[in-house]
């Protein structure tokens, strides 16, 4: 057994139990008792009876204080009740009253391996086979204690890349060697705050405060998850005590600091916002957001405020950006998604708009959600159409002289004797567009036909809605009257083309009923 002494490992300096003035009657005594108790204490240990073991153990000790064997193995006791701290406490007396006692060195090392502190134990395990070199334990031990060194190391340079996920396969792989090792744990609970896995850490610090009592750094491990849940009046009771209890606590400190900052910040671009100085709040939202990018969910909040900002401010590109970013850290934020398909209805991407607002429906099923989504499906079934608006040049909103000047002015253009010196393939195209303009202006310019066309229906399903009796040449001379035309240029054409009222040679166009004529 582990545990197991010979006697010659039991100190000549014991305790007398009974009154006697021999002296070496007191000696004999005191050896048999303590040698009784130890024997007692080894047969709990086989029996894994720890707690007897270990009292039987300690009586042995105050029988016999200075033999180092009974320390060793009250140690061993400890380790397996996994209470490292008292049995490294005991190892580390056994090996200073006998420098020899390899047992000592291992259970030392065990203890501070269970512990965190692979540099110790393998100091310890380094005594032990200076002893005994080929001691198998010891090897193995220091083996083990070397790649809790190595991951240790790869835990931390992770951590600082922000690899948490990274960071914390390495932690646990030194946790399965130093089970007793707290600050293994709050650097896994911390890692696991900083992914946004704020349940996880959460149930880990408080498992830690449960065990350990007010400890500051599971703390601040619980304040953090606070705070990146935008629970920032908690998160800073939080951080006040840590720092009442660790006033030199630099992470509760650096962290308290962001909190308060962005906390701030925040409101500060609120305020401007609320002032309709919207410039000012994008820039007070953007400062704000360089604070902590750690904190998912306040960002997430500031990028659709910047948002807000950005549409008010026209740049509905930039408002798409800032929503996804804010869907990003947050993918179940109903207002982001609102904004963003308000923003693609605006900029005319119907078919993102139609996935937004299905999404926000599945995400909020309400009698507004489905109508949302109804309308942008419309908006997108009108927008494969041809879109006469953007034909004629002129906003949805445009009033029926505005339609008309846009129809003169782009007819004009596009006529096509007024290409007649192009190339065939430039000639098909404004040809085109000359007809485009036609049927859009007939479209438009008709009260019934627009609200139809506007209202998204099909327009060839109703009477005499179609478009094969639709003539712009019909359309264009009501507009300019017959053959001649005076009072309209054509300027920039390479033949210096107009139209000429008088008696000059003319290059007529293919359009019948009227012509124009090029000087």
């Amino acid at each position: 057994s582990d545990t197991e002494m010979t006697n010659e490992e039991v100190s000549q300096d014991c305790v007398m139990v009974e009154q006697t003035t021999d002296p070496d009657l007191i000696e004999e005594q005191g050896q048999e008792l303590a040698e009784q108790k130890k024997e007692q204490g080894n047969e709990f240990y086989k029996e894994h009876k720890y707690k007897e073991a270990l009292d039987c153990y300690s009586e042995a000790i105050n029988l016999c204080p200075n033999c180092a064997a009974y320390y060793g193995n009250r140690s061993a006791a400890y380790i397996m009740l996994q209470r490292y701290k008292d049995g490294l406490a005991d190892a580390q007396f056994a090996v200073q009253l006998d420098t020899g006692f390899v047992k000592g060195y291992l259970r030392e090392g065990k203890c501070h391996l269970a512990l965190g502190s692979p540099v110790a134990a393998l100091r310890s395990y380094r005594h032990a086979l200076e002893l005994e070199p080929n001691n198998t334990v010891a090897q193995q031990e220091s083996n083990i204690a070397s790649q809790v060194q190595e991951h240790i190391g790869k835990a931390e340079a992770n951590f600082e890349k922000r690899d948490y996920r990274t960071a914390i396969f390495y932690i646990e792989r030194c946790i399965e060697h130093c089970c007793a090792a707290l600050h293994f744990k709050i650097q896994k609970a911390e890692a696991q705050a900083l992914m946004g896995r704020y349940q996880e850490a959460q149930e880990l610090a408080n498992d830690i405060l449960q065990r350990e009592g007010m400890n500051a750094d599971a703390l601040y491990v619980r304040g953090t998850c606070l705070y990146y849940q935008d629970n920032t009046e908690k998160a800073f009771q939080h951080f006040q005590e840590v720092l009442r209890r660790a006033p030199d606590h630099h992470k509760a400190k650096e962290i308290y600091r962001k909190a308060k900052a962005l906390a701030t910040k925040k409101e500060e671009g609120n305020a401007a916002f609320r002032g309709s100085k919207y410039q000012e709040a994008y820039d007070l939202y953007s400062e704000a957001l360089s604070i902590d990018p750690n904190n998912k969910a306040t960002n997430s909040k500031l990028f659709c405020n910047r948002a807000t900002v950005c549409s008010k401010l026209g740049k509905l590109e930039e408002a798409i950006h800032d929503c996804t970013k804010a869907i990003e850290l947050d993918d179940v934020y109903l207002k982001a998604y609102m904004r963003r398909a308000k923003c693609y209805t605006d900029t005319e991407l119907y078919e993102e708009a139609v996935r937004d607002y299905d999404q926000i429906y599945k995400m909020a099923k309400t009698r507004e959600n489905k109508q949302l989504l109804n309308q942008a499906k419309l908006e997108l079934k009108k927008s494969k159409r041809k879109d006469y608006y953007k034909i004629l040049g002129v906003h949805k909103t445009a009033t029926e002289d505005e339609i008309k000047r846009a129809y003169k002015k782009r007819a004009l253009i596009h006529h096509p004797d007024r290409h007649s010196h192009d190339t065939l393939d430039k000639q098909k195209e404004e040809e085109k567009k000359f007809k485009e303009l036609g049927e859009a202006y007939s479209i438009l310019s008709d009260s019934k036909k627009k609200a139809r066309y506007d209202s998204g229906q099909d327009l060839e399903d109703g009477e005499g809605f179609g478009f094969e009796t639709v003539d712009p040449n019909q359309i264009f001379q009501a507009f300019f009257g017959g053959g001649n035309m005076s009072g309209f240029t054509f300027g920039g054409h390479p033949g210096g083309g107009h139209f000429n009222h008088g008696g000059h040679q003319q290059q007529h166009g293919s359009f019948p009923g009227f012509s124009f004529q090029f000087g």
